[in-house]
C-alpha cells in the first residue's frame, strides 16, 4: 500500500480534521519544552476507540509505524516520530464518560488531562490521588503508558494502583477491552497490567476504569530544614510510625536545589535559610482538620527535640502551602538556571542516595570542574531521586559522558535507571543495568507475540 493510499484511508476513517499533514505537523512541538518540531510523516487524531481500531488496521496491512502522542510531558523520548512514522494523538479522545461514586470509579478516555479528572473527581466529594507536576497538560493515557509515580505515591502507589481497567487497541486492530470495575477480578491473566508501563509498545491505551479515594477534609504541611542525611533518614521513620497512612508526601530537596530555586531564581521568596544540606517537604493529609494538624505538630515537635531538623515552617493557609510546593515543582527555575541542562529520573534503596549522590557530584566536578553543576531532589520515600545538571554544552558526546556518570553506579546499588518516566530512547542503551539478560528476552518475547510487525513505537524501550 502506498503512502497516499494509506493517508487516504485514513482520512476516510477520522474525517480530514483529524489528520494532519505537511506544515501543520510541523507546526506541532516534537517535544515537552518545544524546542523541536513533529517530524512526523502525519497526525491522526481519532475520536473514537473504533476510529483507532480502523486506523491500526490499516496500518498494520501497509507495515506502518505509529507513535502514540498524549500531553508530550516525558523526558525520555518516547513520543519522538520520524520523518517516516506516523504519530496518532488521543487528543480528541479527551471525555470523562462516567463518575460512579457510589464504587468510587470513573471512566475516561485516554486523552483526558490528569488535572481535569482529579477536578471532576472533587465535584463528587472525591479525589484522584495521582499528582505531579505537569497535571495541567499530561494525559491519563500517558500516566498509564509510563506507570506514572508523583507526589503521593508513599501513600495511594503508582498509576498501576490506580487502573482497574481498560481498554485498549492492538498493532493490528484487535479491540482488547478489560473494562474491570471491580477491587476484585481474579478471572485468569490480568491484562491490563501489559499495557501499563509498557510506553504504547504492546498496545494504544484507549480508555480507562480509574479508582478514586475519599477526599481528605484535612491538609497539614510543612517545609523542615535537616542537617544530615542521617538526620533525613531518621526523620522518614519517625514520621512514618506516627503519622502511618495519613502520611502523603515527603518531598526532599538538597540544598543546591533549595538554593537554586528558593533564592537564586528570584521568584520566590524564600521561607528560610538557604544553608542547610537538605529540606523536606511534608504533607499530610485526614478526615479530622484540628485533631490531623494537632497530631502533625507534635510530630514536628519531636523532630526538633530529638535534632533531627533546625528549622521548620509550618502552612497555615492554603496560599502558603502553594508556596512551598511551588519551590519544589519549579521546574522552569532550573531550566534556567542550568541550561543547557540533562535530566534523570533514577531510583534506589533511600540507604544508598547520600553515597550515590555524592559518587554523583564528585565524578562530575572530576570531569567538569569549571562547568558542571548539578541539582538533586526527588520523592525519597519511594526510592526516586531527579537528578538535573549542567556541564556548559549538550553536545552528544557530552550527553554520553554524562548518561555513564549517573546510570553506571546504579546497578551497584540495585537501583533502577528509570523510576517513573520510562526508558523511550534516551535510556534504551542502558536498560541492561536494571533488567537481566532474561527479563529483556522475555520483554521481547512479548513484543513479537503482540506486535509482530514491530509497528507500534518501534524501537522504544529496546531494539528487536
Amino acid at each position: 500500500m502506498s503512502v497516499n493510499k494509506l493517508l487516504q484511508g485514513i482520512a476516510e476513517i477520522v474525517g480530514s480534521s483529524g489528520l494532519l499533514t505537511g506544515d501543520d505537523v510541523k507546526a506541532r512541538s516534537g517535544d515537552w519544552r518545544g524546542q523541536t518540531n513533529c517530524q512526523a510523516l502525519a497526525i491522526v487524531r481519532p475520536a473514537s476507540t473504533e476510529e483507532v481500531s480502523a486506523v491500526m488496521k490499516l496500518c498494520f496491512e501497509a507495515g506502518q509505524a505509529v507513535v502514540t502522542h498524549g500531553g508530550l510531558t516525558g523526558l525520555v523520548q518516547g513520543g519522538a516520530a520520524g520523518p517516516e512514522e506516523i504519530v496518532l494523538s488521543l487528543e480528541r479522545m479527551n471525555k470523562i464518560e462516567v463518575v460512579a461514586p457510589l464504587e468510587a470509579t470513573m471512566i475516561v478516555q485516554a486523552g483526558a488531562v490528569l488535572q481535569v479528572v482529579q477536578e471532576r473527581a472533587k465535584e463528587e466529594g472525591l479525589m484522584f490521588p495521582l499528582d505531579l507536576g505537569a497535571r495541567g497538560s499530561c494525559t491519563i493515557g500517558g500516566n498509564i503508558s509510563t506507570n506514572a509515580g508523583g507526589n503521593q505515591v508513599i501513600r495511594y502507589g503508582m498509576m498501576r494502583q490506580q487502573v482497574l481497567g481498560l481498554e485498549a487497541v492492538l498493532a493490528d486492530g484487535t479491540v482488547i477491552s478489560s473494562m474491570n470495575s471491580m477491587l476484585k477480578n481474579n478471572a485468569g491473566y490480568d491484562l491490563k497490567q501489559l499495557f501499563i508501563g509498557s510506553e504504547g509498545t504492546l498496545g494504544l491505551v484507549t480508555r480507562a476504569v480509574l479508582k478514586l479515594q475519599p477526599s481528605c477534609q484535612s491538609e497539614n504541611t510543612a517545609l523542615v530544614a535537616v542537617p544530615s542525611f542521617d538526620n533525613l533518614t531518621a526523620l522518614w521513620r519517625l514520621m512514618g510510625a506516627q503519622l502511618g497512612a495519613s502520611l502523603s508526601a515527603f518531598e526532599v530537596m538538597w540544598q543546591n536545589h533549595y538554593r537554586t530555586v528558593a533564592v537564586e531564581s528570584g521568584k520566590h521568596t524564600a521561607p528560610m535559610s538557604p544553608d542547610y544540606p537538605l529540606y523536606a517537604l511534608i504533607e499530610s493529609n485526614g478526615v479530622d482538620q484540628a485533631r490531623d494538624a494537632e497530631q502533625f505538630q507534635q510530630v514536628l515537635e519531636q523532630a526538633i527535640e530529638q535534632d533531627l531538623i533546625v528549622d521548620a515552617v509550618l502552612a497555615q493557609s492554603e496560599s502558603q502551602r502553594a508556596s512551598l510546593w511551588d519551590i519544589r515543582e519549579d521546574i522552569e527555575a532550573l531550566v534556567v538556571a542550568l541550561s543547557p541542562l540533562f535530566g534523570f529520573d533514577v531510583s534506589l534503596p533511600m540507604g544508598n542516595m547520600e553515597e550515590y549522590v555524592n559518587q554523583v557530584e564528585s565524578s562530575l566536578q572530576a570531569q567538569w570542574p569549571d562547568k558542571g553543576r548539578c541539582l538533586v531532589f526527588g520523592h525519597i520515600g519511594d526510592g526516586n531521586l531527579h537528578i538535573v545538571l549542567t556541564v556548559g554544552s549538550d553536545s552528544e558526546e557530552n550527553r554520553q559522558q554524562v548518561n555513564q556518570l549517573i546510570y553506571s553506579p546504579l546497578q551497584a546499588f540495585g537501583g533502577s535507571v528509570s523510576a517513573e518516566h520510562g526508558i523511550g530512547l534516551d535510556k534504551r542503551d542502558y536498560l541492561s543495568l536494571s533488567r537481566t539478560p532474561q527479563e529483556i528476552d522475555l520483554m521481547r518475547t512479548l513484543k513479537r507475540a503482540l506486535d509482530p510487525k514491530n509497528i507500534l513505537n518501534p524501537g522504544k524501550i529496546f531494539d528487536l
